[in-house]
């Protein structure tokens, strides 16, 4: 059987504001939103998000439950690109995310590999808004 990536994690402040932010601002789709439990056995949520249309990964939005947790939120890869949202349309999708008010830390670019600009979520995580070449 191949492998595959079945989700990433997205630490979260708030369940609400992130599901929020991601399914009306981004238009992601909400997947699942069920109770759960977590490793010290108190409440939480399962809740996946995923592009619409998309087929792939998907991302769990997990709530902070600790400091340390916490402290990640918004720079989980140190100031890098985290997570590569392709488009098959980049103008349509970049001026739908300019109305929403998504902010963009680099704008877009003409790359040998597709069109390319950088946003940021909620938190401050960096995105890159990709459409590759074909």
């Amino acid at each position: 059987m191949p492998q595959t990536i079945a989700h990433v994690t997205l630490v979260v402040r708030d369940y609400d504001e992130a599901i929020a932010f991601f399914t009306r601002t981004l238009r992601f789709e909400l997947v699942e939103d069920s109770p759960s439990e977590d490793r010290e056995g108190r409440n939480k949520r399962w809740v996946l998000i995923a592009p619409p249309g998309s087929r792939g990964t998907q991302i769990l939005l997990a709530k902070a439950s600790n400091e340390e947790e916490g402290s990640r939120i918004g720079n989980q890869t140190g100031g890098r690109v985290f997570l590569f949202l392709y488009t098959d349309d980049f103008w349509r999708d970049y001026k739908a995310m300019k109305e929403k008010g998504v902010k963009f830390v680099r704008e877009p670019k003409e790359q040998e590999y597709g069109t390319v600009a950088v946003f940021e979520d909620l938190y401050g995580n960096r995105w890159d808004l990709l459409q590759p070449k074909r």
